[in-house]
């Protein structure tokens, strides 16, 4: 995302970054032609009218909270953390502010937004993930499940969204996002496996309702994270592209 705004996107420019490490990223941001600044999460409000979070689920509301009560965009990529902080959506309204979940690693979210005009009378989510990209997650460590032996595909959760989001919260952002576009993350169902002949994270999405029933299904290519696609920085650029396009396509 910071080499895309560099590379220029109209009428936007990076004004800063906010990271727990910035010695290990200044390399590569000063390699950029016009270098960012690194600023602590709470002065990044006043220098910005966008900001992009993508940091651990538990720092989500410090970065959003100032952008929003200003009445500014916040694009959310920690999904999950929302539905521990909806008093941030009412924030946002009060104050002229707004919250944006991009469609990240997930397609079909448009469909999802459409039919949900309508009744939409069942989500099932079927995520696949190699193991790697599940190590550590608070549900694979609270039910004392030994990932880095298992030699087939196995099904580790089946629940809501939202018992998804609060056991894997870097994992199942998609899941949430699909529930908010839909009928909600207690409606919500998901089903986690884990596979270690996998290379790549993918998910299948399962909607029956009054206007269309329909099924669609992505493997992503992972990031440096193996627990977030490329994707998905991808389409956070694309909402940013977005914001000034002469033609936009798409819901």
């Amino acid at each position: 995302m910071v080499e895309a705004l560099d590379r220029g996107i109209d009428g936007l420019v990076l004004a800063a970054v906010s990271a727990q490490n910035p010695a290990k990223h200044r390399a590569r941001l000063d390699e950029l032609k016009k270098p960012a600044r690194f600023l602590p999460i709470e002065a990044l409000a006043d220098v910005a009218d966008i900001v992009v979070e993508c940091a651990p689920s538990t720092l989500m509301r410090s970065i959003v909270a100032p952008f929003v009560a200003n009445g500014k965009i916040a694009v959310v990529l920690s999904a999950g953390a929302l539905l521990e902080n909806e008093d941030l959506v009412e924030l946002a309204k009060q104050h002229g502010g707004q919250i944006v979940v991009p469609t990240g690693a997930l397609i079909g979210l448009d469909a999802v937004t459409a039919a949900a005009v309508g009744k939409i009378y069942s989500v099932r989510m079927i995520t696949r993930k190699p193991v790697r990209g599940l190590a550590g997650a608070p549900y694979i460590v609270e039910n004392n499940i030994d990932i880095e032996t298992i030699t087939g595909a196995r099904k580790i959760f089946d629940g809501t969204a939202r018992e998804a989001a609060k056991g894997f919260p870097a994992n199942v952002n998609v899941a949430v996002a699909l529930s908010l576009a839909g009928i909600g993350p207690d409606l919500t169902r998901i089903e986690i496996w884990a596979d270690p002949t996998l290379t790549r994270n993918t998910h299948r999405i399962e909607v029956e309702s009054d206007s269309a029933s329909f099924s669609m299904a992505i493997e992503n290519v992972p990031s440096e994270n193996p627990k977030t696609g490329v994707i998905t920085a991808l389409s956070v650029i694309a909402y940013l592209r977005k914001l000034r396009t002469s033609l936009r396509v798409g819901t």
